[in-house]
């Protein structure tokens, strides 16, 4: 009686773990089946033949004009889901708005920015900030960061308006509150400081400390 007592306790036993292992199976079976269902909510439409929904014309900063760049100009995605966004690239087009836009339009250029200011402060978007833009010459950069244009010449301080500045602070400020970046220097730099750049945009003339002043101004920021 004692024997078969402890023989159907050790039995007991054996049952309990594999209970306890199919049910944690199970538990980890569901808990892989919500983080892939997740993971596929978010990549679904790189499926051949499938695109992300995107609203026709939409603009992701108030006020902003939407001119679409060449899709050869840059890569669609879903950020901050695929990529976190911890930086704003600043860059002077070397040339005119028009010309800037023609060149971002041409599938042969190979980069476009997500935003152009202009002289007259008016802004033009081009990418969304969902897209990684082909703007700052360095994969990981371009994954990180939203890249904002700036009509003129790094070597013309008279590029670099009031209009232009206040415009541009307003976008910058507004992506910083987007996606919780720091409004300093480290976060909000110039094309000439990504790693292995042979670019020197915005060039001596930009005014680092009134800029950053002037993001930091706004509301948020």
């Amino acid at each position: 009686m004692g024997q078969s007592t402890e023989v159907a306790a050790k039995d007991g036993d054996r049952r309990l773990g594999r209970r306890a292992l199919l049910v944690g199976g199970t538990a980890a079976a569901v808990g892989s089946a919500v983080l892939a269902r997740e993971a596929l909510s978010r990549l679904w439409w790189r499926l051949p033949g499938v695109a992300r929904p995107r609203v026709a014309g939409a603009v992701d900063f108030r006020g902003a004009r939407w001119v679409a760049a060449s899709s050869a100009n840059y890569r669609r995605a879903d950020r901050p889901d695929d990529y976190p966004v911890d930086r704003v690239v600043v860059h002077v087009t070397q040339g005119g708005y028009a010309s800037a836009v023609k060149v971002f339009q041409d599938p042969a250029h190979g980069a476009a920015a997500h935003y152009i200011v202009r002289a007259d402060g008016r802004i033009t978007q081009l990418v969304r900030e969902l897209d990684v833009a082909f703007h700052a010459g360095d994969r990981q950069y371009n994954e990180r960061s939203v890249g904002i244009e700036h009509e003129g010449f790094v070597e013309d301080a008279a590029s670099f308006t009031d209009a232009m500045y206040a415009a541009s602070a307003r976008l910058t400020a507004a992506i910083c509150r987007r996606y919780g970046i720091p409004a300093d220097r480290e976060h909000i730099i110039g094309h000439v400081e990504v790693p292995g750049t042979d670019h020197t945009d915005p060039g001596r003339f930009w005014d680092w400390e009134r800029y950053i002043r002037l993001v930091r101004a706004e509301p948020g920021g």
